[in-house]
């Protein structure tokens, strides 16, 4: 059994997803971050950063915090979802770790959740977003998947762009990447870890030609 500790985020969405897709047996412990249930004693124990995800492995007693190593974790425990390439994989998977989860989240700081505070950063930030959106559909002009087969960099990444609508994002300039997303929310697995917490969300479906707030 693995033990989730997690909250419906994108990087909490991420491990929900992946073990969704490997088909591993675990139980959520849902964390609220609004409550600031991760600076509780018990949780800091789990994750020394007070921050979600995080996971235990009854079966080989590893503990870990931070999404990125946990995924690469799974892959390697399993031996699956490495992608056609191991070392694409990887590096598509440290592009989100090292900029399109940073930059990504700082535009939902300033664009969704304070809007009109900053101009300066609301301009920075969209813009930055738009230039990871390009980054990810050039990519993918002649491969369906980050990696050439799916692989948990597109687990990475695809959460984060399932938040389009707080990004300020026009779909009709990054058509790749909009089917890239499509294709992966289209996954059962992704559609039930997508919701882990329940929370009833429902994952938002972009339209062509119309775009998400400014």
């Amino acid at each position: 059994m693995i033990h989730l500790y997690t909250w419906a985020t994108p990087n909490g969405r991420k491990i929900s997803i992946a073990l969704e897709e490997f088909g591993l047996e675990y139980q959520v412990h849902p964390i609220d971050i609004t409550a600031d249930e991760q600076f509780a004693p018990e949780f800091l124990q789990i994750s020394p950063n007070n921050k979600i995800p995080a996971i235990v492995d009854d079966r080989t007693g590893v503990s870990l915090m931070e999404s990125g190593a946990i995924l690469l974790y799974l892959a390697e425990r399993e031996n699956r979802f490495w992608g056609e390439h191991r070392w694409q994989t990887i590096e598509w998977l440290m592009f989100q770790m090292g900029g399109l989860g940073p930059m990504l989240g700082q535009a939902h700081h300033f664009l969704h959740f304070n809007p009109g505070k900053a101009p300066y950063a609301e301009q920075r930030y969209r813009t930055e977003a738009q230039r990871l959106y390009g980054v990810l559909d050039r990519r993918l002009q002649d491969r369906d998947y980050l990696s050439d087969s799916d692989s948990i960099a597109d687990m990475a990444c695809w959460p984060w762009i399932a938040r389009y609508q707080w990004q300020g994002i026009d779909w009709s300039d990054f058509a790749h990447l909009q089917s890239w997303y499509l294709r992966i929310a289209s996954r059962p697995a992704v559609q039930r870890g997508y919701d882990v917490p329940a929370s009833g969300a429902v994952i938002p479906l972009p339209l062509h030609g119309t775009s998400g707030p400014r």
